[in-house]
C-alpha cells in the first residue's frame, strides 16, 4: 500500500483486514462449504458465508478510489464502520447547492459489507449546513460482475463511468430541491408525510387522543418542534417540510449517530420515498 491509501485508511479508521477462517463444530467437526469472515485485528467475527464469497478489503477499495480521484478530482474525505466493520462507508467530496442564504453540501457515499448485507454501492448524499441534517438518496448496486468473488475486478475506468451516472443523478436531486423549495405546501400534503414517517394508517385521527399511543405522541411532539425550526428558517414550502423530516431522522429519531439507520434501515426507507413522493408534486 502506498502512502496516501494508509493515510487515507487510518483517517477513516478502516485501516484493518479481513481474513476467511475454517468452521468447526464443537466436536471438532470440520463445517465444508463455508469460512468465518474475521477482523485481523481484533479477532471479530463479522459473519459466516460460503466459501465462494470474497472480502473486498477497505485497502483495496480506497486504493481503488484514491485511483479514481486522481482521474475525477473528487477527493475521499470521510469513511467509517458499522456494527464493528461489518459494514463500512466512504465518502467522495462532490458538488455544492446554493438555496437562499444555506448551502447543500454534495457528496457520493459508498457502502460495502462483509456480511453479505449489500456489494459494492454507491449513491448521492447531502448535508444541509443550517441545520446538519444529512440525506441519503438511493444506492445503486455496482455491475454484477463485481460482486464478492474470486473474480472481483474493478477497472477504474467503468467505476468512473458509473460515478459519472451517479453525479447525473446528483443534480437532478439539486435541481428537484430547489423546485420544492419554490412550492407550498398544504395540511394535506403534510398529513400524508406524518403518516408516511411514522407508518401511521389513515383511518387513525392524529388529533384524537384516544387513537394514539403515548410512544407517537412523543414522536410526534418531537417532530413538530424540528418541522417548526426548518419552517421557520425555510419557509413553508415543500422544501421545508422535507427538512423537517431529515431533522427529525438525522438528530431527534434515536440518540447518538443515526447515520447507519438513515442509510439502511427503515426509516431511511421511508425518508427516500417521501423525498420521491414530494418531487412528483412539483
Amino acid at each position: 500500500m502506498n502512502e496516501r491509501t494508509v493515510e487515507i485508511l487510518n483517517t477513516t479508521g478502516l485501516n484493518w483486514k479481513v481474513k476467511q477462517e475454517g468452521l468447526v463444530t464443537a466436536s471438532g467437526v470440520p463445517v465444508d462449504g463455508h469460512t468465518a469472515l474475521v477482523r485481523e485485528d481484533n479477532n471479530a467475527i463479522l459473519s459466516v458465508m460460503s466459501d465462494g464469497y470474497y472480502p473486498y478489503q477497505n485497502h483495496e477499495l480506497i486504493e481503488l478510489l484514491d485511483k479514481v480521484s486522481n482521474q475525477t478530482g473528487l477527493e475521499v474525505v470521510k469513511g467509517g464502520e458499522f456494527k464493528n466493520g461489518r459494514r463500512v462507508y466512504v465518502q467522495l467530496k462532490s458538488a455544492d447547492l446554493r438555496l437562499g442564504n444555506d448551502k447543500i453540501e454534495g457528496y457520493l457515499t459508498g457502502i460495502n459489507s462483509f456480511d453479505g448485507s449489500t456489494s459494492l454501492a454507491f449513491g448521492p448524499s447531502n448535508i444541509t449546513i443550517s441545520c446538519m441534517n444529512t440525506f441519503f438518496a438511493a444506492f445503486k448496486q455496482m455491475e454484477t460482475k463485481i460482486r464478492h468473488t474470486k473474480n472481483m475486478v474493478i477497472k477504474v475506468d467503468e467505476f468512473c463511468k458509473t460515478l459519472e451516472n451517479i453525479l447525473d443523478d446528483e443534480q437532478q436531486m439539486f435541481r428537484n430541491i430547489e423546485k420544492l423549495s419554490e412550492n407550498r405546501f398544504t395540511n394535506k400534503i403534510k398529513d400524508e408525510v406524518i403518516r408516511s414517517l411514522f407508518n401511521i394508517k389513515h383511518d387513525v385521527d392524529l388529533k384524537d387522543d384516544e387513537q394514539t399511543s403515548t410512544q407517537l405522541k412523543n414522536k410526534l411532539s418531537r417532530f413538530y418542534i424540528d418541522l417548526n425550526g426548518e419552517l421557520q428558517g425555510k419557509g413553508d414550502n415543500l422544501w421545508g417540510l422535507f427538512s423537517g423530516v431529515t431533522k427529525y431522522t438525522t438528530h431527534s429519531l434515536s440518540k447518538g449517530d443515526n447515520t447507519e439507520a438513515k442509510m439502511f434501515d427503515i426509516y431511511g426507507q421511508r425518508e427516500k420515498q417521501i423525498f420521491r413522493n414530494l418531487v412528483e408534486l412539483v
